[in-house]
């Protein structure tokens, strides 16, 4: 088949995402059903899988699904536990003391704190951690899943202490003799038949920094930007671009050290190092007073808002049953979460092991090529959300009818988030898993990108951030993205002349950028604050950001790894230019028609 045709109908589940759930705004739970069969209908008639290979992929599917729900159930329960105890009351009053401003908020706890939490755990744990904060601090369950799914970009290359370099890429590239001749050439350390070596990866982490430092400068903007134009009294970005400055410096009190923990100590800690630095100087900073807003804004009164803003979670100001609480005691689950997100994740201390021994795991599923992969109930996220929760139940003194309103909620939530996930993942995992058919075509994602690089071609660069951002919109992950996609990256890089471990640095910012529309993601913060039915319309909101994102970075590219042959003034470098100026045009054409309005 001509591969053109077939990269085509390659997209054409994600078309029917696009369509029914982004244009048409169907709730997840009616799109991704439809999505579904049409990835299973592509495999069996025209990559010719047998049935045993899709129904394979579809059972890996429920099980990947029953983990995130796993997950989200342990986010909901910690936030009703928190609510229910009275912490969120004394957390928001803390906020307020800190800045009144939901704009100077939201910085802090998406941009810095899920950063954090990105850095320590990954694996849309921001959005389990940080979204339902916000919505407890009086956000729209809306503007609170926006803003936490735009700040799923910059830290994702780097999250969970380095996984989609180190595990994604990695696994990518070990195992390819023309990677090993190359690494060998080049004269990196470490690296073996089956592996490419950490100080290899490092290379490739210093680069993915770079660029995510200079693209991701602009996102604290974006956020509060989008929040004030969709969830503001005006409907306008003026207000949000009114705090330039302050979100600038946020930015840079994050990118700065990240890049700088990059080059200095490899591909664990940017994201974990940037956000704690960033976190200490941007507090500081608020409060001495440094970049304060002329105005405090707030969201219009609630009994205004759009029905749409607003999830079946209700957040109730509990008094809790303690009564007065000191804000260390309200703070106290969320540092035990950092705390025990740090422990079960950093090898070195041995919890990270152990945990990871309790695994389970169903290879060859009904015969076929596909297995589940190790299951580790005990190192997901969850485990440590019910743990906190349970904690919060002694430390908060709270009574076991309490905790328990807060439990039966959190088990009622899960259930109604779990029929979009339950086709959102398994069709996914056909999509995959699509290899080894009669037809003998590669696998669907492959296909799709074999099809771009050759309209592409000497183009590519610019192209190769936005596969890495169509992997992980399908798979839900950077880490994955990177696995399906360095080696296909690195040939085409080879093929085209330039230098491939800089095409390998696009794909993994461009992974890591795809977050910020990933429907799972999307799927999964929704259902934490009750957000059900909305998805598509989160993604529409989203969109202009991932566009910016993979647009610029692959531009860089464009321009740096052609910068030998075709000097810096190439088509990279100008529509690098063309998109900076065009946003600074933009901003300030706002801004002028604020003051005139």
């Amino acid at each position: 088949m001509n591969i053109i045709l077939l990269s085509l109908l390659s997209f054409l589940p994600i078309l029917v995402v696009a369509i029914f759930l982004v244009g048409l705004r169907w709730p997840a739970s009616r799109a991704m059903p439809l999505a579904y069969v049409t990835a299973a209908g592509l495999g069996l008639f025209v990559w010719q899988l047998s049935f045993n290979q899709v129904a394979a992929a579809t059972v890996k599917g429920v099980i990947v699904a029953s983990t995130l729900l796993y997950i989200i159930f342990g986010a909901i329960l910690l936030l009703n536990t928190l609510q229910h105890s009275g912490a969120l009351r004394v957390i928001r009053r803390g906020f307020t003391d800190i800045s009144p401003d939901r704009r100077i908020q939201v910085i802090i706890i998406a941009w810095l704190f899920g950063a954090f939490i990105e850095g320590s755990s990954g694996f849309g744990t921001p959005a389990a951690v940080a979204v339902p904060l916000l919505v407890g601090l009086g956000f729209p369950a809306m503007a609170a899943v926006v803003s936490g799914m735009v700040i799923q970009s910059t830290p994702v290359s780097f999250g969970a202490l380095g996984t989609p370099i180190l595990v994604g890429v990695n696994t990518g590239l070990s195992g390819d003799d023309s990677i090993y001749q190359f690494v060998q050439q080049m004269g990196y350390a470490g690296a073996t038949p089956d592996a490419v070596g950490r100080e290899f990866l490092d290379m490739i982490g210093a680069k993915v920094a770079i660029l995510h430092a200079i693209t991701g400068t602009l996102i604290p903007l974006f956020v509060v930007s989008l929040m004030t134009r969709f969830f503001g009294a005006d409907r306008s970005f003026v207000d949000g671009l009114k705090v330039w400055r302050f979100a600038l410096f946020a930015a840079l009190s994050m990118t700065i050290p990240y890049v700088i923990v990059a080059h200095v100590f490899g591909a664990e800690f940017p994201s974990l190092f940037g956000a704690l630095i960033g976190m200490a100087i941007v507090v500081t900073a608020v409060k001495k007073g440094w970049f304060a807003p002329d105005k405090v804004w707030d969201f219009p009164p609630k009994e205004t808002w759009d029905p749409e803003w607003s999830g079946i979670v209700e957040m109730k100001d509990y008094p809790g049953d303690k009564g007065a609480m000191s804000m260390f005691a309200a703070w106290l689950p969320y540092l035990l979460i950092a705390i025990l997100l740090i422990i079960t994740r950093v090898p070195a201390l041995g919890v990270n092991q152990l945990l990871r021994s309790v695994s389970f795991e169903w290879s060859n599923i009904f015969n076929s090529t596909v297995s589940t992969g190790g299951i580790q109930p005990l190192y997901l996220p969850g485990t440590i959300f019910i743990i906190v929760s349970l904690a919060t139940y002694f430390l908060h003194s709270m009574s076991k009818k309490t905790y328990m309103e807060g439990f039966r909620a959190s088990v009622d939530t899960m259930l109604k988030a779990s029929l979009p996930l339950l086709f959102t993942v398994p069709m996914v995992q056909v999509f995959l898993n699509s290899q080894d058919g009669l037809a003998g075509f590669a696998k669907m994602p492959n296909a799709l990108a074999e099809g771009v690089a050759v309209m592409a071609g000497s183009a590519w660069p610019i192209f190769a951030t936005f596969i890495g951002g169509f992997g992980a919109f399908v798979a839900g992950s950077n880490t994955v993205s990177n696995m399906t996609f360095s080696l296909f990256q690195f040939g085409v890089g080879q093929r085209i002349g330039v230098d491939p471990t800089w095409i390998v640095a696009l794909q993994a910012v461009g992974g890591a950028a795809g977050n910020i529309i990933c429907v799972h993601n999307v799927v999964a913060a929704s259902a934490v604050v009750g957000l059900l039915g909305k998805e598509g319309l989160v993604i529409r909101k989203t969109f202009a950001a991932f566009v910016y994102y993979a647009l610029l970075s692959g531009s860089m590219g464009y321009a740096i790894v052609w910068s030998g042959t075709k000097g810096w003034l190439n088509l990279g470098s100008v529509l690098s230019v063309i998109i900076v100026v065009g946003l600074f045009v933009f901003a300030r054409s706002q801004l002028k028609k604020g003051v005139a309005g």
